[in-house]
């Protein structure tokens, strides 16, 4: 059974910094691609940012500069930096793992940004 967890998420002022975490169990995590997405409130899901097993990084061009994508396959786990955060950002995130021909979600995470 394939499962993810994400955590981090919280209220965060305009310029604040968060650091999302994604921990995968029932995969070889090594070899997965990993994706954080978000999904804001009447506005389709979206791709943030991505991560092979490489570790070749992908980024929507709203997040460049501002987040960070990386991964430790040690703890099985993809993590999201977010910096300079702005209330656009405010969202539902979710970690996916494309695993064996099959994508994955967790349940997310809410990240808000306001003052």
């Amino acid at each position: 059974q394939v499962l993810l967890v994400e955590s981090g998420g919280g209220l965060v002022q305009p310029g604040g910094s968060l650091r999302l975490s994604c921990v995968a169990s029932g995969i070889i995590f090594s070899n997965t691609y990993m994706n954080w997405y978000r999904q804001a409130p009447g506005k389709q899901r979206e791709l943030v940012a991505g991560i092979n097993s490489g570790g070749s990084t992908y980024y929507v061009d709203s997040v460049k500069g501002r987040f960070t994508i990386s991964r430790d396959n040690a703890k099985n786990t993809v993590y999201l930096q977010m910096s300079s955060l702005k209330p656009e950002d405010t969202a539902v995130y979710c970690c996916n793992a494309l695993w064996s021909g099959s994508y994955y979600w967790g349940q997310g995470t809410q990240v808000t940004v306001s003052s």
